[in-house]
């Protein structure tokens, strides 16, 4: 997905471009000077430009979030089996000790013995000859336990909660981000269906045609096996439709379709597509060999898998289903081989 209509090539940042596209009901004055030959549905295709582009931008931002939600989640079920691992363990060492840790839930209060033992001067228990005579050696030091053992859940129940209220942010950033994409979308949709089908079928067109001189070698073969199964895993996914948040194997966004690719060939890469940049060493576009990733613009909000004779196969926007198109679609930010 993604804005496919640049001006001339460049490798650095496209913001000025980006800034230079307004909303239709901006001023003319607004804009800067704008072409004599520009018509109202060149302002209409650059806006849907903008639109696409920004909800691309929003899609690795719910991506990541989305990730950092799913490691939250782990963390959440791994620390409530250990503390419910420590319970079993507490409940095991009440059951030994018997009446004595019994009486902690007696009368609402202590036993003095246990609530002595269990106080914040431990050191004191021992200075009191008359406690020690109640109990055994062995029961002293199964106490001292229980008393460790009780800390140790309190401070794992604290971070559990912890853990649980980043969760809780971690969702409502997620939400945030997938209402800003679906605001972005649908405004893009809506501009798109303005066009007469002629301008729309000019639009898809404009999309793909990139920068022939920007291409990579042609014919050159996979710098790995790895590269060579996820090329094969990419060119089987031609067609399925592009759902922003999808990781196949029916649609995909960008980064969900580079993740899968690579997946098929036993290789984890990260979710999003900044991320993904540093996953691999980085290549020149000139040395590109199929399987690399090109990662488009300056922040790395786009990923698509070169294939060689300067094609790359990529998810492009809603609407548009898994495709081949020129390397140089969109300005390049750098190439990684995995």
């Amino acid at each position: 997905m993604g804005s496919h209509r640049r001006p001339a090539p460049s490798f650095g940042s496209d913001r000025g471009a980006v800034a230079a596209v307004g909303l239709l009901s901006v001023t003319a004055a607004a804009l800067g000077a704008v072409p004599a030959a520009a018509t109202p549905h060149d302002d209409t295709r650059a806006e849907v430009d903008r639109l696409y582009e920004e909800a691309e931008k929003a899609t690795e931002a719910y991506n990541a979030a989305d990730e950092r939600a799913d490691d939250l989640r782990r963390r959440v079920r791994t620390a409530q089996d250990g503390i419910a691992r420590q319970q079993e363990r507490i409940n095991t060492m009440r059951e030994s000790l018997g009446p004595l840790a019994g009486a902690q839930y007696r009368s609402g209060g202590l036993d003095p013995s246990l609530a002595l033992l269990l106080s914040d001067d431990p050191e004191d228990y021992l200075e009191r000859a008359s406690v020690l005579d109640r109990i055994t050696a062995h029961q002293a030091g199964e106490l001292r336990k229980l008393r460790g053992a009780l800390r140790s859940l309190a401070q794992d129940r604290a971070e559990a909660a912890r853990t649980l209220r980043a969760l809780d942010r971690s969702r409502e950033a997620v939400a945030a981000h997938k209402r800003t994409v679906e605001g972005k979308l649908a405004e893009a949709r809506r501009l798109l269906n303005s066009l007469p089908p002629g301008e729309r079928a000019a639009y898809d067109r404009a999309t793909r045609s990139g920068r022939a001189h920007l291409y990579g070698p042609g014919a050159a073969a996979p710098a790995s096996a790895r590269a060579a199964a996820a090329v094969a895993a990419v060119r089987s996914a031609l067609g399925r439709p592009y759902v922003w948040g999808a990781s196949g194997p029916g649609a995909f966004d960008c980064s969900g379709l580079t993740q899968w690719a690579y997946a098929q060939a036993g290789v984890s890469l990260p979710r999003t597509s900044q991320a993904q940049r540093y996953a691999g060493r980085q290549v020149p576009l000139s040395e590109a060999r199929p399987g690399d990733l090109v990662l488009y613009r300056s922040d790395a909000s786009h990923v698509g898998m070169y294939v060689g004779n300067g094609q790359v196969i990529h998810a492009p926007y809603p609407g548009a289903p898994v495709r081949h198109d020129p390397v140089g679609m969109m300005p390049v930010s750098s190439v990684t081989r995995v």
